[in-house]
């Protein structure tokens, strides 16, 4: 059985194609973060309420969240359109 050795200049080459693959699938597949995603601290300003009421939101799943490593983490697409789909329309329910 041969053993393969890998050089410098092998390890130099595949990181260039593997950085290149990666930029690849990113222009393919848009924008690949996490900036989209907000503390509690920033839902409880945003949405004006306690931290109290934002716990029972969660537990009741009125807002979608993520946890990890002990910090909780909220969609904010996901909260804008919780607050979209939750409009009342004032003049319409007036007459």
């Amino acid at each position: 059985m041969a053993a393969n050795i890998i050089t410098t200049e092998d390890l130099e080459e595949f990181r260039i194609k593997l950085l290149n693959e990666i930029k690849e699938l990113l222009a393919t597949h848009g924008r690949v973060g996490i900036d989209h995603w907000i503390k509690s601290g920033q839902v409880m300003n945003k949405l004006e309420i306690s931290p109290g009421t934002l716990q029972n939101f969660r537990i009741n799943g009125t807002i979608p969240f993520s946890k990890l490593g002990g910090i909780i983490y909220y969609d904010e697409e996901k909260i804008n359109e919780i607050l979209e789909n939750n409009e009342i329309d004032f003049k319409r329910n007036a007459a």
